[in-house]
C-alpha cells in the first residue's frame, strides 16, 4: 500500500517520465534557405544587396523559378550578365552574425565570359570586409580569400575541373582561426587566418557571372 501511495504522489507532482531526447528541440542555430516559399522576382526576406564603389546595387539578385532547382521550384539567382572586372556582386543575410560555423550552398554556373561560378561569404563585417571562397569554371579552380576594404587577398588556390552542366556544393567550416573548405564533399583547404572574428554570411559572384544558388545552410558551432 505504501509503495502504491508513493507512486501516485510521484505521478501527481512529478508527472510521467519522458525520455529527454523526445523533447529536445532541434538546435536553433541550424538554418536552411530553400527559397521555395519566397516570392519570385525579389530578394528573400532579410537578404540585402551590397553596393559597388560607385553606389550602384551589387548585382541583380532575385528569386526565380527554375526546373533546374535542387529543391523545386525556386532558386536565388544573380542575373546581371555584364560588369567590370572587379565588380563583386553580393548579398548578405541579416541576423546571421556568427563566429564559428558550418556553412554550405549549392550553385549552378549558368553563363559568363569574363567570369563564371560563385561563392560563399562568411564573417562579413559589411560588403567590403569578409571571407570568401569561390569556384570558377573558366579558370578551373577554387580559391579562398579575405577581402579588406573591398580588395581581395588570395589565401589559397586549388586547381579542379568544374563541370558547368552540373550543380556543385561549397562548404566552409570555420572554428577559431581554422578554416576548412570542401568542394562537392571533397576537402580542399585547411588553413588558419585571423583577419575576421565574426560576422554575417552571404553569396557572391563576380563581373558578368550569372549563377543560381539553392539550399543555403548555416549551423553555428558552439
Amino acid at each position: 500500500m505504501k509503495l502504491l501511495l508513493l507512486a501516485l504522489v510521484e505521478l501527481v507532482f512529478l508527472g510521467p517520465c519522458v525520455p529527454i531526447h523526445a523533447e529536445t528541440p532541434a538546435p536553433k542555430s541550424d538554418r536552411v534557405w530553400h527559397f521555395d516559399e519566397d516570392s519570385p522576382d525579389q530578394l528573400p526576406p532579410k537578404f540585402s544587396m551590397g553596393t559597388f564603389f560607385d553606389g550602384r546595387p551589387a548585382g541583380d539578385w532575385k528569386v526565380v523559378k527554375s526546373p533546374q532547382a535542387v529543391s523545386s521550384p525556386n532558386v536565388l539567382a544573380q542575373l546581371r550578365n555584364k560588369g567590370a572586372e572587379h565588380n563583386y556582386n553580393l548579398v548578405l543575410v541579416e541576423d546571421t552574425n556568427a563566429t564559428d560555423l558550418d556553412l554550405s550552398v549549392s550553385f549552378l554556373p549558368v553563363s559568363g565570359k569574363a567570369d563564371m561560378g560563385g561563392g560563399l561569404i562568411w564573417r562579413a563585417k559589411d560588403d567590403r570586409h569578409y571571407y570568401l571562397t569561390r569556384a570558377n569554371p573558366l579558370e578551373q579552380n577554387i580559391r579562398v580569400y579575405h577581402v579588406v576594404n573591398g580588395v581581395r587577398k588570395m589565401l589559397k588556390n586549388y586547381d579542379e575541373i568544374i563541370d558547368v552542366r552540373k550543380w556543385h556544393r561549397l562548404r566552409v567550416v570555420n572554428e577559431g582561426c581554422r578554416i576548412q573548405i570542401f568542394y562537392d564533399d571533397k576537402p580542399i583547404f585547411d588553413l588558419c587566418d585571423e583577419t575576421f572574428k565574426h560576422g554575417r554570411i552571404g553569396l557572391w559572384t563576380k563581373s558578368d557571372a550569372v549563377t543560381y544558388f539553392d539550399d543555403l545552410k548555416l549551423q553555428t558551432l558552439k
